[in-house]
Order: C-alpha cells, then sequence, then structure tokens
C-alpha cells in the first residue's frame, strides 16, 4: 500500500516536503478551502481535501501514515486541531509521525546567546506566544491519544523565489544595522530533508531546532547576494527608521543550535551558511536583477 502524507496549510515549506516524498513514492493530500486551490493541488498531482468536512478529513487521517501541520495559530489556538483530531477520533486512525511546524521565535530575545530545545521559552510576540501554546497543545494531544507527535522550530526560512534576490530584485533589500545582531536561518529545502528525515525515525514528544550551521547579521546576506549578483549594496538603515512590526522583528536576537537534530535524526543541513544557499539559488535562477 502507497504511504501518504498529509500537509494541513500546504505553504512554501510544506510544498518542499511534498516534493521530497512523492519523489520517494508517497502520495500526498494536502488541505483546499477554495476550488481554485483545489484544482492547483491536483495540477501538482496532490489530493486536495476540504478540511471543513468532516467526512472528508475522517477518510484523509485514515489514509496518512505521516501528517504534517504548518497553518499559523490564531487567537483561538492552532486551527488544524479541532480538525484532525476528531478526524482521527471518527476513523479511529494512528499514523506514525505528526509533526508540528514552530518557530525559533518562541525562545524570544536572548541577547545573542545560543538556544537549545531545553531552552527557556521567552516569546515577546503575539505570535510567539500563540506559538508556545500551539506547541503545548499538540504535544498533549499525542500524550493522551498515543501519537508520536514532534515539534519543529523553524528560524527565518529562504529559497528559490523568496531570498535576498528578490527582495533585490524589487527594490525593498536594505542593510539594517544594529550592532551584534544576529538571526539563523534555513534553506526551505534543508527543512524538507529534516522533516523527511523525523519521518523515517520518529520519536514522541521531539522538539527539534532545524536550522543552518551560522547565525549572521542580516546585512551581511544582503550584501554576499548584492556581491553575487553584481549590484551597489543597497544603503544602509538604522533600526530608529523601522515600522514597529520590524522593530519588533530585530528585538530578537540570538543564535539558534542544530545539534539536536543533527544527533538524533541523523540530518545535517545541505547549506549549512547563507553562502551556500545563496550560491545554489543563484546558480539555479540566476539571472539579471539590475
Amino acid at each position: 500500500m502507497t504511504p501518504e502524507l498529509f500537509i494541513y496549510g500546504l505553504g512554501f515549506s510544506g510544498q518542499a516536503l511534498a516534493r521530497r516524498m512523492q519523489a520517494k513514492g508517497w502520495a500526498v493530500s494536502a488541505t483546499a478551502r477554495t476550488q481554485d486551490k483545489a484544482a492547483a493541488l491536483t495540477h501538482l498531482k496532490i489530493t486536495p481535501v476540504n478540511p471543513a468536512d468532516p467526512d472528508a478529513m475522517a477518510e484523509a487521517m485514515g489514509r496518512a501514515k505521516a501528517i504534517l501541520i504548518t497553518a499559523p495559530p490564531g487567537p483561538e489556538g492552532c486551527p488544524a486541531l479541532q480538525q484532525i483530531v476528531p478526524g482521527l477520533a471518527r476513523s479511529g486512525a494512528f499514523p506514525d509521525w505528526i509533526g508540528y511546524v514552530s518557530t525559533t521565535g518562541v525562545y524570544g530575545d536572548q541577547g545573542g546567546r545560543w538556544v537549545f530545545e531545553n531552552s527557556p521559552l521567552r516569546a515577546s510576540s503575539p505570535e510567539g506566544a500563540r506559538r508556545v501554546g500551539a506547541e503545548r497543545d499538540w504535544l498533549q494531544v499525542g500524550q493522551g491519544m498515543g501519537l508520536s507527535v514532534m515539534v519543529f522550530r523553524l528560524p527565518g526560512i529562504y529559497g528559490p523565489g523568496r531570498s535576498a534576490f528578490d527582495r533585490l530584485r524589487t527594490g525593498d533589500a536594505r542593510r539594517v544595522i544594529k550592532p551584534g545582531q544576529v538571526f539563523s536561518r534555513i534553506h526551505v529545502e534543508d527543512i524538507a530533508s529534516g522533516l523527511a528525515a523525523s519521518i523515517a525515525r520518529p520519536r514522541a514528544g521531539g522538539i527539534y531546532n532545524l536550522c543552518d550551521d551560522e547565525p549572521a547579521p542580516p546585512q551581511d546576506v544582503i550584501a554576499y547576494a548584492a556581491r553575487l549578483a553584481g549590484l551597489a549594496l543597497p544603503p544602509e538603515v538604522g533600526i530608529e527608521t523601522l515600522s514597529p512590526m520590524a522593530k519588533r522583528f530585530y528585538a530578537e536576537n540570538k543564535r539558534v543550535s542544530n545539534a539536536l537534530a543533527k544527533q538524533e535524526l541523523g540530518w545535517k543541513p545541505a547549506y549549512p551558511t547563507y553562502r551556500q544557499g545563496l550560491d545554489a539559488i543563484w546558480n539555479q535562477t540566476a539571472k539579471p536583477l539590475a
């Protein structure tokens, strides 16, 4: 029987995992709330499932060997909980793996210090606080239902079509200078390989940081992309010029460790720094930006 992956909230990261698992011979299904989205999924050889249809969800849960949740939580919590859990109960299904995609924002600001999966959670934004609650809820579901639920904390995600090159192309790139500021990041294909490694080696209650090896100042990433593209460096701007939302983003400063994922999952990023990641994107999609 063909194993099936079900994805709740098929976005940038979910599509990367879908492609990887399809290449391994898996079938993939995903949520689609509109006819246009359903048609787009069908074009990708992904079976669309209406999450508002309890019968369709129960049927999809009964087929799924692995379930990935990428949809962000709202003020009422994770929307997937209200539709996946009843579907599992109705179908009597026990998938081998349930992965919840969270964010390293749950750690909040750490003053540039290293954080690990057992570091205190000090989310400083409403979005980060909601992720903390959603992580807790999913891990409790796993314990209560005897399911293998894992949490994956991701930093800034980039890849083809979503990188410093695209900001340079649209003229939105800026070199924001805040002394001592660093961010961790991860190439979308490294997310997919990390999730696939966990599917092959599930551990109930596992929590993993998936990120690259080198936290770096954001202005260095923009400068490297500009040099690859042969463009002048965008101007430097101070933190005081940013919008309130952007200032909240830059208020968090931390280095994220990926050691546990490497140790337990046998995973390592194919793009261990932003330089390898940007090199690969440029070689894959190179086109004049000027």
